[in-house]
C-alpha cells in the first residue's frame, strides 16, 4: 500500500530536496534486516520526474549505507536466520568476497540482508562491503529509475 502511494508522488515539487527525500526513503527501506521494504518503488517514482541517473546514484548510496545494518548485525555475532540458506550465502561471501556482495546487491532478491550478515561474520572490511554494496545498488537503482522515466 505504501509502495503504491510512492508512485503518486511528484518529486519535482520538492526541488533539490527531492533528491534528499529519495536518499532518506531508500536508506530507511534498506536499513531493515530481512523485512521487505518498498525502497525500489522510490527509485521508480523519482525516476519519472527527476534525473534518473542521479536518482540511481543517490538511491544506490542510500541503499548501500542502509545495508550496513545487516553487516553490523553480522559483526555482532551469528544470527538465528534460516541456517541452510544462510550457510549457502555465507559460502558465497567467503569464497567470492566483494564480488558476491556486488552481485547480490545488483539483483533484486531478499538475500542481500543475509549476505550483509555473512560479510560481517566473515570480518570483511567494512569499506569493502560498503563499496561493493553501493556499486551493486547503484546499478540496480539506476535501472529502476530509467524504467520509471520510461513510464512517463
Amino acid at each position: 500500500m505504501i509502495s503504491l502511494g510512492l508512485l503518486l508522488i511528484d518529486f519535482r515539487h520538492f526541488g533539490q530536496y527531492g533528491y534528499v527525500g529519495v536518499f532518506v526513503l531508500v536508506l530507511l527501506g534498506n536499513a531493515t534486516v530481512v523485512v521487505p521494504a518498498p525502497a525500489f518503488m522510490t527509485a521508480l517514482a523519482a525516476g519519472r520526474t527527476l534525473n534518473p541517473w542521479l536518482v540511481g546514484v543517490i538511491s544506490g548510496l542510500g541503499a548501500g549505507i542502509g545495508e550496513l545494518t545487516g553487516y553490523i548485525a553480522g559483526r555482532a555475532g551469528r544470527s538465528a536466520f534460516d541456517q541452510q540458506r544462510f550457510t549457502r550465502i555465507q559460502g558465497y561471501v567467503e569464497r567470492w568476497g566483494a564480488f558476491a556482495i556486488f552481485g547480490l546487491a545488483a539483483l533484486p532478491n531478499p538475500l542481500m540482508d543475509l549476505a550483509g550478515i555473512a560479510a560481517g561474520i566473515a570480518r570483511m572490511p567494512w569499506y569493502k562491503f560498503l563499496v561493493a554494496c553501493c556499486a551493486g545498488k547503484i546499478v540496480r537503482f539506476t535501472i529502476l529509475a530509467l524504467i520509471g522515466q520510461s513510464t512517463t
